[in-house]
Parts: structure tokens; sequence; C-alpha cells
């Protein structure tokens, strides 16, 4: 499934996580700290460039590769995870759709990581509701003027790049058609302007973005057709979604193996509490279901790499791997009594983390939503 060199650098993610991430991710996560030396680090293995191929890059490593990378660095610390996800989201946008004009500018400097990006879709009264978005870009001259705000931004202080999605006709019907994808450089009329406080989710920032009249040039259009966006989006957020579900796949490995160790150094009336029945259906249960969930996204990942429409396998995928992460973090704290309710111990950490899987690109109400109109026209009845 994958090639030789993806599976030595699946391994090189990994003993970078286990030195240099494992030891850190509990003090800087306790300070919401951001972290730049692991970021650098990231840098320096290439992670950023995972979805740009030659010449622009290093090369472009399979979907499953990129699922596998996920999930190690979400084992470490999921905030990681959340570093490069929707940076790798808008760099398969712009290779897909994007001008020859606007690769050759913007893609080596992604795949080296010099430039991050980050995608602005949802707005503060919109939630998954895209096509009611109010940010509009309005066309003068040869700029579009954008005014609006959009909320719960990841790396919104640290991206250089926005990939903007709004109204460039807000009177189109229906609402998609009039809906483009600008990719917005920082500047005037763009202000980062709170950071908001998570449940988990730390060190990584969090933002709202406000638009007042900002002005770029007709070129951030993302490829040469206005009312395009929201295709597009919706293809980027089938690898979005199957990034969200590895992240899941690694919150719930680090939960199961803090949990298998400490099943086995724990004892209770004279033998290791795995010994205990209702302990050990707990551990073979998050292990069943964590594989099922892995298959499941490896699946989606694939299928993305054939070029196959996958909204309903990545939709999937990401509902059943986020549930699973949440009821294996449930879990990991039931097994370690009060020591899983303890700050010292990382399990809480989990526990805080994979909720924002299950809400994350796209609630899991809306997956199934997705899922149940994919079925129904995959499956129509005969006539």
């Amino acid at each position: 499934m994958l090639s030789t060199e993806e599976y030595d650098f699946v391994r090189v993610v990994q003993r970078f996580v286990d030195s240099e991430v494992k030891p850190v991710a509990h003090d800087l996560e306790a300070g919401d700290v951001y972290p730049e030396k692991l970021i650098d680090g990231m840098k320096e293995l290439g992670i950023y460039g995972l979805a740009v191929p030659e010449p622009w890059g290093f090369g472009r490593v399979s979907a499953a590769c990129y699922v596998l990378v996920t999930e190690e660095l979400a084992r470490g610390w999921m905030s990681l995870s959340g570093a490069m996800g929707g940076h790798t989201v808008v760099a398969k946008l712009i290779l897909d759709f994007g001008t020859q004009e606007q690769k050759d500018k913007y893609l080596p400097r992604l795949a080296t990581g010099e430039l991050r990006a980050t995608m602005a879709l949802t707005e503060p009264g919109g939630g998954s509701d895209l096509q009611a978005m109010r940010t509009v870009a309005h066309a003068q001259d040869d700029e579009y003027v954008i005014n609006g705000s959009k909320m719960w931004i990841s790396n919104a202080r640290h991206a250089g790049l926005v990939a903007l999605l709004c109204k460039t006709d807000p009177s189109a019907e229906p609402a998609h058609k009039g809906i483009s994808l600008l990719l917005v450089e920082k500047g005037e009329g763009l202000t980062v302007s709170r950071d908001l406080h998570k449940l988990g989710y730390k060190g990584v920032e969090t933002s709202e973005l406000v638009f007042e009249n900002m002005r770029v040039p007709a070129q951030a259009l993302l490829g040469t057709a206005e009312g395009e966006g929201f295709a597009q989006m919706m293809r980027g957020l089938e690898i979005g979604r199957i990034q969200v579900a590895a992240r899941a796949l690694g919150v719930g490995r680090a939960a199961l193996e803090d949990s298998l160790r400490y099943a086995q150094e724990r004892e209770s009336f004279g033998k290791p509490i795995w010994k205990h029945q209702s302990i050990g259906n707990y551990l073979a249960d998050m292990a069943t279901k964590l594989e099922a969930a892995r298959q499941l996204t490896l699946f989606a990942a694939r299928r993305y790499d054939d070029g196959a429409r996958v909204d309903m396998e990545a939709g999937m995928a990401k509902l059943f791997a986020s549930e699973t992460a949440m009821e294996i973090a449930l879990n990991a704290v039931r097994i370690h009594g009060g020591y899983g309710y303890s700050s010292e111990f990382d399990i809480e950490r989990y526990f805080r983390d994979a909720p924002l899987m299950i809400v994350g690109e796209g609630t899991n109400e809306i997956q199934r939503n997705v899922i149940v109109k994919q079925l129904i026209g995959r499956n129509p009845i005969p006539r």
C-alpha cells in the first residue's frame, strides 16, 4: 500500500514524536505555549510539503501515508497535527485548482513551511451552513474589496496565507453559485481580532478574523472563474476530513497505549488490573474499534488517491474515528481511575482533545447527512 520510502518516512516521524514531542507535550499544553521548536522540526522533516509534488516540492506522498503521518503527530500531541492540517488542504486546493502563476508563487514556500496557510470558512453565525455566509468580496476595477468575519480559524496568527471562502455574487441562485475562494495574504484591512479559549487543542491558536474593506488583487481568485469556490472547497474538505479522522486515530492510539501500560503496572487484589474482566474487556474493545477506525480511514485515503469522489467515505471515516477516539479516551479515564482525572497524567488531555474531532471539519451530524445523501444517490430505487 505504501512505498518503501513512505514507510521509512512514517518511521522517521514516529521517532521524532517519541524523542522530541512526547517529552515536552504535557508542559507545552499545560501552559498553552505555541510549539515553535516542534514546528521548526516538522518543517525540517518536510511535513509541511506532504501535498506538494515536484517541481515545487520534494514529492507528494499518498493520502494513506499522510494519514499515518498525521496519526503519529496526533499520538504525540494532537495540536501538532492541527498545525499542518489546514495548511495541507490549502496546498492541495492550489495544486488542483490554481493557475500556473498561483502554483509557482505559493507552492514552493508552502512545501518548506516558510509560508504557512490556513482556511477561513466558518462564520460567527453560520456554523456548518457555509452557503449562508455573509463575508463578501466585491469586484472593483482589478481588485476585490472584502468585508466580513470568520470564526474558529486555526493557525490564524502564524499563517501568512488565508484561503478565504466568500461570496463574490451575493444575489446568485442557488447561493453556492456565488461563492468563490480567494487566496488572501495578510495585510491592511485584515485583523486577527481575538483568540478563542478552548477546552483542549492548546498551544495552536484558534482565532476570529475580521475583514474591513480589505483590498486584494483580482489574481487572488483561486483558478480563473468566480462561483467555483464551494465545489473547490468541498473537494478540499474530503482530504480535510480524512485528516481529522487521522487525528482521532492518534488521540485514540495514545489513550490506548497509555492504558495498556497502566493496566500492566497497576495491581489490585493481588494481580495486574488487566486480568480483571471488566478492564480486560475495555482494552479489547478499545483496540478493536481503533483498528476498525484506522482501516476505514485508510480505505477512504486509497479511494482519494484513485481520484474517486470520497465525500461519503471521508465522512464515514471522520464520523467513526472521532466517535471511537472519544469512547477510547473516556474508557482510558475509567481504567486509570482517579489518575485519569488528574492533569499529572496525559489521559485527561486526550479526553479534552477528542471532542474537537467530533465537531471539527463539519460536525458528525453533518457527516451523517452527507453519508445518507450519498447512500441514496448511489443506491436509487429502480423506476
